[in-house]
């Protein structure tokens, strides 16, 4: 320990000075990227809670393995741990100096992918739109008997202020809520539902449920919690499949990219109609409508369900199980917007695994490093090298 210790001091002395290998300068840039500027401890106390949450973020870090491999972290990971304490002291007297230092700052910093926030574009029926982002919390507009509102909580709620007023016999107010890559929001729909949008997804709904059912179109992946009304059955519309509820709680992942159209269901029951067939959804149970190159479906069919991976994004984590590099990749360009490039064959990775979804991206590209996947990024765009590398 006492060796490691003045090893770990050594390596601060030489990063101060600019003689750092790249190998060296790695370990200290890994930590010096959970420490933020504004919050370097200033007493013992501060000191200590850094400290901890030092700890945890490694921890936390290191989830992601893969599937039938036990991946041992080399020398200098494990000296990245034990030098937590030790960064966190060189940070008092290091990073309130490289703050004032543009260049050496440019010097020292990678490029690296901010996570996915709360954004998203409302349109309204008659086209206007309203960057969710930036707009004040209250009433945003009003349609027909519905006003919208954003919350503190960065969520959209659409309630009817007046039963009067509802004409059945005109054309349906149509109001879109769409997220960008790396975006994510929470909607409320006229009549309680909750809806939960990935990124690059949308959904399309009347203002106002009028007549008989609940019918909404959807794109990208959505998270539901449908309000029960036995009396007005809820309906999802996307792409060539129709998904019928009265209350319950599924997700719907149907980004084009993919293999298909995957309905997870959670709780309650769902019918899934396509291709002329009609299938009932059991809680636990999964549909999936294949599409071959031609984008059209071909097949109905219920694979064995994993609902920790088909939700985990809705509770802020990745979560893979046997899942292939491509996969994981074009996971991390939705939420990362960053370019995903293979040079060579795609490397025959699966992993299986968990990791947080508000970490940087180049958290999530070294625990994938740890299995041999290697990385090059230029800008926005990360090249997936090839394992010959």
């Amino acid at each position: 320990m006492q060796d490691e210790r003045q090893y770990l001091e050594e390596l601060f002395r030489k990063y101060q000075n600019g003689s750092v290998t790249d190998a060296e300068k790695d370990i200290i840039e890994r930590w010096l990227s959970h420490l933020d500027v504004n919050e370097v401890p200033l007493s013992a106390e501060a000191f200590f809670q850094q400290e901890q949450r030092s700890k945890k973020a490694l921890k936390e870090s290191l989830l992601i393995q893969p599937e039938t491999k036990v991946i041992r972290l080399p020398r200098w990971a494990k000296v990245a741990a034990a030098a937590a304490m030790l960064i966190i002291t060189a940070s008092l007297y290091f990073y309130p100096r490289l703050k004032h230092s543009p260049e050496v700052a440019a010097r020292y910093v990678k490029p690296d992918f901010p996570p996915g926030t709360n954004r998203a574009i409302l349109t309204l029926a008659n086209g206007s739109k309203i960057n969710l982002t930036g707009v004040k919390n209250g009433v945003l507009a009003r349609q027909g008997i519905t006003a919208i509102q954003k919350t503190n909580n960065s969520e959209i709620i659409y309630t009817a202020t007046d039963s009067k007023g509802s004409v059945n016999d005109t054309a349906p107010l149509l109001n879109t809520i769409s997220t960008p890559i790396g975006g994510q929001y929470q909607v409320t729909l006229p009549d309680g539902t909750k809806v939960w949008l990935n990124a690059v997804s949308y959904i399309r709904f009347p203002a106002s449920f009028d007549g008989d059912r609940r019918r909404v179109e959807i794109g990208g992946e959505v998270y539901f919690e449908v309000a029960k009304n036995p009396h007005k059955p809820f309906i999802v519309i996307c792409a060539g499949q129709q998904i019928t509820v009265l209350g319950t709680h599924f997700n719907v992942n149907a980004y084009p990219e993919e293999n298909g159209i995957k309905t997870t269901l959670l709780e309650g029951s769902v019918k899934v109609s396509a291709l002329n067939q009609n299938i009932f959804l059991k809680p636990g149970e999964q549909s999936l409508v294949a599409y071959p190159s031609s984008s059209q479906p071909t097949a109905l069919l219920i694979p064995d369900a994993d609902i920790n991976e088909a939700v985990a994004w809705q509770k802020g984590m990745f979560y893979f199980k046997r899942t292939g590099i491509a996969t994981i990749m074009r996971q991390a360009a939705r939420w990362y917007d960053m370019d995903v490039h293979f040079e060579g064959p795609v490397p025959d990775k699966y992993i299986t695994g968990k990791i947080r979804r508000n970490v940087n991206a180049s958290e999530m590209l070294k625990m994938l490093e740890y299995t041999g996947v290697k990385f090059n990024i230029q800008g926005k765009k990360v090249i997936v090298l090839s394992t010959k590398h």
